[in-house]
């Protein structure tokens, strides 16, 4: 079993409260109230990067794609080689849905 080392009773009540979640309606509702609107979209661009990543894309396709710093793709680059695989579980699980539909 994954052992988090943020893993904690607050960190434990937002994993709760985003699994709680519904459908994309309750999704977009939490992220407006939680969220910077600077917030959601770094965690977007983000989670972009990480699939332009699985795609094999180079640091300048990426760049020129989403606008983001080679610093940004290079800490997500790293997350995806050496983190706790959580990219690869919601890369994964996207990719499934995409294929489904």
């Amino acid at each position: 079993m994954f052992s988090s080392r943020l893993q904690n009773g607050q960190t434990d009540n937002l994993a709760r409260a985003f699994l709680a979640l519904n459908d994309m309606e309750d999704c977009y509702r939490l992220f407006e109230d939680l969220f910077t609107i600077r917030e959601i979209q770094d965690l977007s661009q983000r989670l972009e990067v990480a699939q332009l990543l699985q795609k094999q894309a180079t640091y300048t396709e990426i760049v020129e794609k989403t606008g983001v710093s080679t610093a940004t793709i290079g800490r997500v680059n790293r997350a995806l080689n050496y983190g706790a695989g959580g990219y690869q579980r919601v890369l994964e699980r996207l990719n499934q849905e995409n294929k489904s539909e």
